[in-house]
């Protein structure tokens, strides 16, 4: 029996700052870099305010899986802006980089 994603969790992965050979990925802040460039894709009704460019979207986050440096990008980000979400792919494959699937849990109210 195989166990189907919820619709609004396909395609979610992570980009892992390791190579296919397990060299660590550089610059050290690569993965800030990344989300920076795509922090303008957000829901509606975010963002906005004075300090919204300092925000990073909800659908690219850096985080550290396993202490190493990665990004997480959420498969709704492909819905909102194919484009956005080939990008961060063709980044990870571009860097030989390691593209793990990802299991997102809700958020907490």
């Amino acid at each position: 029996m195989s166990v189907q994603k919820p619709a609004e969790q396909q395609d979610s992965f992570f980009i892992v700052g390791q190579t296919s050979n397990g060299r660590q990925f550089r610059p050290s802040d690569w993965a800030e870099r990344l989300c920076g460039v795509m922090a303008c894709f957000k829901p509606e009704g975010t963002g906005g305010g004075r300090d919204s460019h300092l925000q990073f979207s909800p659908y690219v986050t850096p985080t550290v899986v396993n202490g190493v440096k990665s990004v997480v990008v959420n498969g709704k980000l492909r819905q909102l802006e194919p484009l956005a979400y080939h990008f961060v792919l063709s980044f990870a494959k571009d860097n030989d980089l390691q593209v793990v699937d990802a299991c997102l849990l809700p958020e907490k109210n």
